[in-house]
């Protein structure tokens, strides 16, 4: 795809992620990863909403701005992501409000912020870390997406919201409306323990789909097995 069209569907999905209230304002980014290692990213203070193509932010492979608006102040969280996953071609980074909402409850696992509530959840946001607060903007949240080693596409940032990277765009913006919707699910169902997905569940999606996903760890009980996973590269 050409740069105009990539451009164009960056406002495109950017729009639809704020009619449907998926991030407020002027919070949120986007950004594409070009074949010369450069990037596509929306300017800082612009609303997903009403971005215009041409002005979105055009980066070389080291960060520099090229053409267009001044980038988002987020370029470094983009950026540490972009190095561990090296086959993420597209970030998106909203305030969610029920992502962000999940990062504040005290017994969230940071390995594993979600239990195995659904299929597509697991298909499309795999597993979820959580980090600790840093300032928007702030350069250390960049060595702490380091710390993750690659094995997370979709965090969330504790009291701002999901940051998932995809093979390409709309696989970044469907995983992130999976892990909003997934909070939200959670967020209904706390207190009243449901049911989730068995491990023989999980393991049938593991094997029909290619899925890699965390084992759960033996030593923790049943009411907290959901809390219990870790990923095979941590063994």
């Amino acid at each position: 795809m050409d740069e105009t069209r990539l451009r164009e569907e960056i406002c495109r999905f950017g729009r639809s992620l704020f009619e449907r209230g998926l991030t407020p304002g002027s919070s949120g980014n986007i950004s594409l990863r070009l074949d010369d290692g450069g990037w596509l990213v929306t300017p800082t203070n612009a609303s997903l909403g009403f971005l215009d193509p041409a002005r979105i932010s055009r980066l070389d492979a080291e960060g520099r701005l090229l053409t267009g608006d001044k980038p988002t102040k987020e370029i470094p969280l983009h950026s540490a992501l972009y190095e561990t996953r090296g086959t993420a071609r597209a970030i998106v980074h909203l305030h969610s409000t029920h992502s962000v909402a999940l990062t504040m409850l005290p017994e969230i696992d940071p390995r594993a912020a979600l239990p195995p509530m659904t299929p597509y959840y697991l298909m499309r946001a795999g597993q979820t870390a959580l980090l600790p607060y840093y300032r928007p903007g702030d350069p250390a949240v960049a060595d702490a997406i380091r710390g993750l080693a690659g094995r997370y596409s979709s965090v969330l940032l504790a009291n701002h919201g999901p940051v998932v990277a995809g093979d390409t765009l709309e696989a970044a913006v469907f995983a992130t409306e999976e892990l909003e919707e997934t909070a939200k699910l959670y967020l209904l169902l706390r207190g009243l323990n449901p049911r989730y997905l068995s491990p023989a569940q999980v393991d049938d999606l593991v094997k029909t789909f290619g899925l890699t996903l965390p084992a759960p760890d033996a030593h923790h009980d049943h009411d907290h097995a959901h809390h219990g996973h870790r990923h095979p590269a941590e063994d």
